[in-house]
């Protein structure tokens, strides 16, 4: 059994972590937030970290035995960054490493190869690998198209996929880090359907009150705008492909991991809209 030390967020201000943090202070753990900035959580602990500074690893990771990680966000190979951290990790005496990655992702795929590999290194593990987020649909990615022009834009044809809201993965992760008997295991995370981005647009438009519609573009149109929009060429390549591979069936699953791993049923986007709805006021 491992003990009440410090468990390390990495991205603990953000969409993931800052609900784990929260969860596990609730619980009455010791919870240590690695991030660029403060944030408000009056009962964590704040650390400066920066995965592309090493000088940032060691104090972050002190009487640390327990990681939940989030590798840098649109960076393609994140390896030259992540991998030397989860070294230093090791070698001051982390046991159990919980990672966020991506259904959409293999386990041998670009981006996370690498770290699933590293990860796997470690004598207790998981990763987590949801569907798409729910909150994507209130974020950068969708909100502002929902709201000035009453449109979600992918290159994700009528391909379908199990949306999961960020709680539930939150959930997941919490019980990942603190089960007596580590998973190590890849968990593949869906909410309760598969629904296309026209089922989830009228979903939307129906807790919004007015019309919510998909439009399908071309995958070579999504990378273009995702670029204008300011991703790296190679990482907005990487993401419309991914939308062209849901196009044709590769995120068109449910799986029962939320239920079983927390024993809860996951929330449907109906239920997520409801709660939501004045994100997409005009």
């Amino acid at each position: 059994m491992m003990s009440h030390d410090q468990i390390l967020i990495t991205g603990g201000t953000g969409t993931t972590g800052s609900r784990i943090a929260q969860r596990l202070i609730e619980q009455g753990y010791s919870v240590r937030i690695a991030s660029r900035n403060k944030g408000k959580m009056s009962k964590a602990e704040y650390v400066y970290f920066d995965l592309k500074d090493e000088s940032s690893f060691t104090p972050a990771l002190e009487r640390v035995k327990r990681i939940y990680l989030v590798a840098p966000v649109g960076v393609f190979d994140p390896s030259p960054y992540v991998l030397p951290f989860l070294k230093e990790a090791k070698r001051l005496g982390a046991e159990r490493v919980v990672m966020l990655s991506a259904s959409a992702v293999p386990e041998d795929g670009p981006v996370f190869g690498a770290l699933h590999r590293a990860v796997h290194g470690f004598p207790e593990w998981a990763v987590l690998r949801p569907s798409y987020f729910m909150q994507n649909f209130i974020n950068v990615q969708h909100r502002m198209s929902i709201q000035t022009e009453g449109h979600i834009i992918t290159a994700a044809g009528e391909g379908k996929l199990g949306f999961i809201d960020a709680d539930d993965i939150a959930e997941t992760a919490v019980r990942a880090l603190i089960d007596i008997v580590p998973h190590n295991t890849h968990h593949i995370l869906t909410g309760p359907e598969v629904l296309n981005y026209a089922e989830a647009a009228e979903i939307i438009g129906a807790a919004a009150g007015r019309p919510v519609t998909h439009v399908s573009i071309s995958s070579s149109e999504l990378k273009n705008r995702m670029e204008t929009a300011g991703l790296p060429a190679d990482y907005a390549r990487f993401m419309a492909e991914l939308d062209e591979a849901i196009s044709h069936g590769a995120e068109h699953r449910v799986t029962d991991t939320v239920k079983r791993v927390t024993g809860k049923e996951p929330r449907s986007l109906t239920e997520f809209a409801a709660a939501h709805a004045a994100y997409w006021k005009r």
